[in-house]
């Protein structure tokens, strides 16, 4: 399995605090299954703002613990971007990273609020080549009332990443909900654990795919951990199958 969100790059944002914490969870990493992982530290202007550069050194590091603790994972450097209308000029100008040096660029949304700018962003990106990922779309209370917003987004070329946690009801039994019909109508295209620096979840995957195969089929599983995934880390074309469109009756229903 590749796990396409994490944030175990050390010091850098709100993830692991030190190289022995980040080395620690990529052990329960590895023990989970997981042999390759994106590194995708928060860039967040006036908050997060560790150039691309240092972050390459840190992973560096990593990558050389690894070896030295017997640690067969692979790293991958990324960034977890907050929506800005800087995007593209702080990719072109290197102070954050797409995936692995793909056209693939993950961001994620405010979760409370629709951001009014997110069709100018998409439309930069795509304009400038890039593909769109958003990072966990059923943690954003505006999909949870209405999923289908994302079936335009999907058509556009916007990509989703859901959360492992969000399986089990980490965040919550609402998010829970969202999730599992996001991942039921071909709404996700990629499942990331979003790990800081206890590995909480890591622990938990054996119940996490216990769950998901309740969910969706074998082969739709392997997909969104490993194909795509794998996909991105060469920069090839990832294809989708089509979002069917949710009844609004039946989510109005879902939720209450």
């Amino acid at each position: 399995m590749i796990d396409f969100h994490s944030h175990l790059v050390y010091d850098v944002d709100d993830g692991s605090e030190t190289i022995e914490n980040s080395i620690n969870v990529l052990k329960k990493a590895q023990k989970a299954g997981f042999t390759k992982i994106f590194l995708t530290p928060h860039y967040m202007p006036d908050y997060y703002e560790i150039p691309k550069e240092e972050i390459g050194q840190r992973i560096e590091k990593l990558k050389k613990s690894c070896i030295e603790e017997e640690i067969d994972i692979e790293l991958y450097q990324a960034n977890e971007i907050y929506i800005t209308n800087h995007m593209v000029e702080l990719l072109q100008e290197n102070k954050a990273s797409t995936m692995n040096h793909s056209r693939y660029v993950l961001f994620e949304l405010p979760m409370n609020e629709k951001p009014q700018n997110l069709l100018e962003v998409i439309y930069q990106l795509l304009d400038q080549g890039k593909i769109p990922i958003i990072a966990h779309p059923e943690r954003y209370t505006y999909i949870q009332k209405d999923p289908n917003k994302l079936i335009d987004l999907i058509e556009q070329g916007v990509l989703f990443q859901a959360n492992y946690g969000s399986i089990i009801g980490q965040y919550g039994k609402k998010i829970q909900k969202t999730v599992k019909l996001l991942l039921q109508n071909n709404f996700i295209h990629f499942l990331g654990t979003d790990v800081h620096k206890n590995g909480y979840i890591y622990e938990q995957m054996d119940m996490i795919e216990k769950k998901l195969r309740k969910i969706i089929s074998k082969e739709k599983i392997e997909e969104l951990t490993t194909k795509n995934p794998q996909k991105v880390i060469n920069n090839k074309e990832i294809e989708i199958d089509i979002p069917i469109k949710i009844k609004q009756g039946f989510f109005q229903k879902f939720f209450s």
